[in-house]
């Protein structure tokens, strides 16, 4: 492991300590490079950590998260969607977020199930890899805008977490109806302000790259994250449970 990455698993490392401080921990899991890196550091630092995977039927989530829990063993408890009480979910939390953004309502949706899946199981506090993607150039629009330079990057990347810190409080919101913590120890003011200062040519290398998070993915692999989600494109939660198309239909 080169020096960058020994200091970028160290500052994860720490933000994961200051922030979590509960042993027995779940973790929203899909097993995307994101979720797996932060389920094996958080294994590695011997917390007690059980993933939490939700979705509906045969949705991708589910069978990936499955597929690389093979390699990993970790305890993986699963939770589907059901298709009859989903309407009335969605529309419940519509109402106690207030917002008609559509993201912000499907990532809640999700939690939702999340941490009714946490409860069931007795955990109190969950632990999330939010911040990896707005941090390390995880979504098409840092692409979108790699030829305004690195000033047009940096301009997406605090605009989306803005966004992020301020989605996860209605998340929170969401959660304490099961008296469930949705940590994200990779949005703490520390590891924000360290991962800014990474070379932008270790997250994107231009316009027409579509994995992006390189460092992440290095990263991944020197710690022992299976290779299948070592290299796994991004699929967001909504799409990868299939929320996103179930709460079109309801609209």
């Amino acid at each position: 492991m080169d020096e960058m990455n020994k200091k970028l698993l160290e500052n994860i490392k720490n933000s994961i300590s200051d922030t979590v401080q509960e042993k027995k921990i779940g973790i929203a899991f899909s097993g995307g490079v994101d979720s797996t890196l932060i389920s094996k550091i958080c294994s590695d630092m011997d917390y007690d950590i059980t993933l939490l995977t939700i979705g509906f039927s045969e949705s991708h989530d589910i069978l990936f998260a499955k597929k690389v829990n093979t390699f990993l063993k970790y305890s993986h408890h699963v939770l589907e969607i059901e298709p009859e009480t989903f309407t009335t979910i969605s529309s419940k939390i519509y109402e106690k977020i207030n917002t008609e953004n559509l993201s912000w309502n499907e990532n809640c949706i999700a939690f939702y199930y999340v941490t009714k899946l946490a409860r069931r199981l007795n955990l109190d506090t969950v632990i999330t890899a939010n911040g990896i993607d707005e941090l390390f150039c995880g979504y098409n629009a840092y692409r979108e805008a790699f030829s305004g330079g690195e000033s047009q990057i940096t301009e997406v990347m605090n605009t989306k977490l803005d966004n992020e810190l301020k989605m996860m409080k209605a998340v929170n919101l969401i959660s304490s109806e099961f008296g469930v913590k949705i940590l994200q120890p990779l949005l703490s003011s520390n590891f924000i302000e360290y991962a800014k200062t990474i070379p932008l040519s270790q997250k994107i290398h231009d316009s027409e790259d579509l994995y992006r998070k390189h460092i992440i993915r290095k990263l991944a692999s020197d710690v022992g994250v299976p290779e299948i989600s070592c290299t796994k494109r991004k699929k967001a939660l909504q799409y990868g449970s299939k929320i996103h198309k179930a709460l079109l239909k309801t609209r």
